[in-house]
């Protein structure tokens, strides 16, 4: 007897694809979906469903997920798409059959610029690229830097960079931001600097932490982690302002680290001076080493 009709098929062939993104996050409620709210995520899953033809949607997994007005110029998702969905959609932009481009990494371009053609204004993928095998976005990352950036001009902040620069009302001393922020370097429970979610560790390995003054006068606090728990960097830039504009005394934020409790002195910076510039990975052949890595729960070795 033949199979009824509604018998599974073969499983669809899927590829991971990589993209590489930024955005303004000024008019965004964050990157996760969230019922409606514009955000980052649902405005490119559904750019991909529009242009793959597919519902529901392809699913993103993103390196680091931003918080409602925080921007990203180094952002990295990755989507698993079917591959007869790339495949229809190249011969439907191409009149020439004959032409159609053999391997799906040819493919990706036509994509990539549909995707420019759909994406509203404030978010913009770089780049799209087949993922070597055991990538993922979130979990095989090694490290992302952030930038907090602030001017303690007196007339404010340049109008042009209101969207992305803090503006702060009093002096700001560089050498004391430096001297308190080399207190939070290494690993530590980061319990007062975050906002504690079920079941999530709050241990994170904090890389690099530093102030430096541009030429433009703008101060701008370079972070790196192997990972950052939710409102960690703006915690972080909030409780050196205090100390680097001379409200509290240089040892306060490690102090309050070593508490490993959230502190109501601790005010969290405004999101939008924050922006996600990178995130790195290790070398194609450690990817899947290094997502099996970050995946074990932490714990601090005293």
């Amino acid at each position: 007897m033949p199979p009824p009709a509604h018998a599974s098929s073969a499983p669809e062939e899927v590829v991971r694809v990589r993209l590489d993104l930024g955005y303004d996050g000024t008019e965004f409620s964050g990157w996760a979906v969230q019922p409606g709210r514009r955000t980052v995520q649902g405005e490119i899953e559904a750019a991909l469903g529009r242009i793959l033809r597919l519902d529901p949607a392809p699913a993103l997994t993103v390196a680091g997920r931003t918080d409602a007005g925080v921007h990203a110029r180094g952002q990295v998702a990755h989507a698993d798409l079917p591959v007869a969905a790339v495949e229809a959609m190249n011969r439907n932009r191409r009149k020439d059959a004959e032409a159609e481009p053999a391997g799906i990494a040819e493919r990706l371009p036509g994509l990539f610029r549909s995707l420019a053609g759909v994406l509203p204004p404030d978010v913009r993928v770089h780049r799209l690229s087949v993922a070597p095998e055991g990538f993922d976005a979130r979990f095989s990352a090694l490290s992302r830097r952030y930038v907090y950036r602030v001017s303690d001009a007196p007339g404010g902040v340049d109008p042009l960079r209101r969207r992305e620069v803090l503006w702060h009302p009093r002096p700001l001393d560089t050498a004391r931001l430096n001297a308190a922020a080399a207190r939070l370097l290494g690993e530590h429970d980061f319990a007062a600097f975050c906002k504690q979610r079920e079941g999530a560790t709050t241990i994170r390995e904090l890389q690099r932490l530093d102030w430096v003054r541009g030429a433009d006068g703008i101060l701008a606090a370079t972070v790196v982690a192997d990972a950052f728990c939710h409102s960690m960097v703006r915690a972080l830039v909030g409780s050196l302002l205090a100390a680097g504009d001379g409200r509290r005394e240089v040892a306060w934020p490690g102090e309050v680290l070593a508490h490993a409790v959230r502190d109501s002195g601790v005010h969290v910076a405004p999101a939008h001076g924050l922006c996600l510039e990178e995130v790195r990975y290790p070398a194609p052949a450690d990817l899947a080493r290094r997502a099996t890595l970050t995946r074990r729960v932490r714990t601090l070795h005293l």
